[in-house]
């Protein structure tokens, strides 16, 4: 109930050009009574009845899209039906995504009760393992948008082997960007990489749909206890599997939520996952899960690092941003107000899971903030690798499951590769901040939370690039790919007006300066990193060439 049958369904029928039934609705036209009041007078099992009657006929009907009510599955006649008949589609949402879209609905009866979240998990561990028997294609509707649901499931539909019901994905340059999808029966094995730390060495796993199975995740907690800490936006589409998947290994689960949102990485919130973790009793075994982008990673990386003066880590990205960055390499801390990432400490996870599914969740403008990373790894490390984003462009933005892969493994792996060489910035590692510096102070200047990391990483990547022509270091071409390739994955190329004196005030602020010097990393060609100080007046002439005015 609640994941929206009826609506997408409607929507569907429409783009095959199918007539579309509600089972309930059909019922209630067949009787002339509503379903609270069938329930009320009949009680469940006679309208259950019913409902088994209605399935039975219109599933006998051809070019038929059906919305069948969530409880119908539990009478083997409409499990048969519904298997024998269709193709079955299963829009799964959490218990907590139900609770939101239904809490108020006074038209469904079983959950007319003191206690609707309790009763809605007792119905969805009774439903779920009939849904996981019936369907064909599962779909995690996490947050729902209808134009995407419906197109995810055109999309699947089409990849079907004997594709039954003629299916053609008619809008190709719009692929499915709000929601997850994977067959019923198959999940890929996850790609595998090993960040080198000695002792402190850790996997990469990524792969499709990790999530939905969580074994990766449990195998990663060695005690019996882990925390999980997420934010009010990841929370209601990812939460419940994940500790659903935790406990069916036998851990005790303790939810930590925060708030979303750059603003919010503050010692405040900080606390939050301290009190939540002493209010549980957590000791020193509980393994701290980060469940979000990189804002959720640092602070809960943050709070295991000091916890009980360090307690096992485990980071579970859900943005690209954090996929193919900061989830990778022990950066964990807070924003101060006088500067980003200012208090923290170096503390690697145990394991990273990534699960691509989650990026079909993305915003836009969460997806584009994610490419802004992968654009750096090409630019200062890995030159074919710039060029291959450069030719992938319109696949990575378009969210191709392939690219989208290719991109997140190579990326991870260039940056394995700096940190194992430099796990504590001491040198080398200071190139992963490529586009930092001036993007550090836009989100400064601008307030946190203004611009999204990546957007001031993207814009950053501009002015370091023109800072980079300037002193002789790349041509006016190589400039121009880097911005060209910035507006391409939707990220700004133009700063904000901040006045020089400010600029140079937030640049001051930065961990690479040393002796009061303003250290940038600059491209010496495109490929390639220098970490240098620069002269004043070129600094300004980019400030004032890449700044709106």
């Amino acid at each position: 109930m609640g994941s929206g049958k009826t609506t997408v369904g409607r929507a569907l029928a429409k783009r095959l050009n199918k007539r579309f039934f509600d089972s309930d609705h059909e019922i209630e036209a067949r009787t002339g009574a509503s379903i609270p009041l069938i329930f009320e007078i009949e009680g469940e099992a006679s309208f259950r009845q019913r409902e088994a009657d209605m399935i039975r006929d219109l599933t006998a009907c051809e070019g038929v899209v059906l919305a069948t009510g969530g409880g119908s599955i539990l009478n083997p006649q409409s499990r048969a039906y519904l298997k024998s008949r269709g193709l079955v589609i299963y829009l799964r949402a959490g218990v907590s995504s139900i609770l939101q879209r239904t809490g108020h609905d006074k038209n469904r009866p079983l959950l007319q009760t003191a206690d609707p979240r309790g009763r809605l998990e007792e119905l969805s561990a009774q439903r779920e393992p009939y849904y996981q028997e019936v369907a064909d294609i599962i779909i995690e509707t996490g947050r729902p948008n209808v134009q995407y649901l419906v197109q995810t499931i055109i999309a699947y539909l089409e990849k079907l082997p004997e594709n039954p019901l003629g299916v053609r994905l008619s809008d190709a340059d719009n692929p499915p960007m709000n929601q997850t999808a994977q067959t019923a029966q198959t999940v890929a094995e996850p790609i595998t990489l090993q960040v080198d730390l000695g002792e402190r060495s850790y996997p990469i796993s990524i792969g499709q749909s990790l999530l939905a199975h969580g074994k990766l995740v449990a195998d990663a907690v060695s005690g019996e206890r882990a925390a999980v800490v997420t934010n009010t936006v990841v929370g209601p589409l990812y939460l419940d599997a994940l500790v659903q998947s935790l406990r069916a290994a036998g851990k005790r689960v303790t939810e930590i939520v925060l708030p979303d949102g750059e603003e919010e990485k503050t010692w405040e919130n900080l606390q939050r996952i301290y009190d939540g973790l002493l209010r549980d009793q957590c000791d020193r075994k509980t393994t701290v899960i980060a469940l979000g982008g990189g804002v959720v990673g640092d602070m809960a990386g943050f709070a295991a690092a000091t916890y009980m003066r360090g307690v096992p880590f485990v980071q579970v990205p859900t943005t690209l941003l954090a996929q193919v960055d900061s989830s990778v390499g022990g950066k964990t801390g807070i924003n101060h107000p006088l500067g980003k990432n200012m208090i923290g400490a170096f503390y690697q996870p145990r394991a990273v899971v990534a699960d691509t599914a989650t990026l079909a969740t993305l915003p836009p403008r969460e997806l584009s903030a994610g490419l802004a990373e992968v654009i750096k790894h090409g630019a200062i490390i890995d030159a074919p690798f710039f060029d291959w984003i450069e030719a992938n462009i319109g696949r990575l933005m378009a969210r191709d499951p392939e690219a989208l892969a290719y991109a997140i493994r190579r990326s991870c792996e260039i940056k394995a590769d700096v940190v194992r060489q430099d796990e504590r910035e001491g040198g080398l590692r200071a190139i992963l901040n490529f586009g930092h510096t001036f993007g550090h102070a836009i989100e400064s200047g601008m307030g946190y939370g203004q611009w999204l990391h990546g957007e001031a990483v993207g814009c950053g990547m501009v002015m370091a690039a023109d800072l980079s022509q300037r002193l002789g270091l790349i041509d006016a071409a190589e400039r121009e790919r880097v911005a060209a390739l910035v507006r391409a994955a939707g990220l700004p190329d133009v700063a904000p007006d901040l006045g020089a004196e400010r600029w140079l005030e937030l640049m001051q602020v930065d961990k690479k300066n040393e002796g009061g010097q303003i250290r940038f990393i600059l491209l010496k060609p495109l490929g390639a990193p220098l970490i240098t100080t620069v002269p004043q007046d070129a600094l300004l002439a980019t400030l004032q060439a890449c700044t709106a005015r």
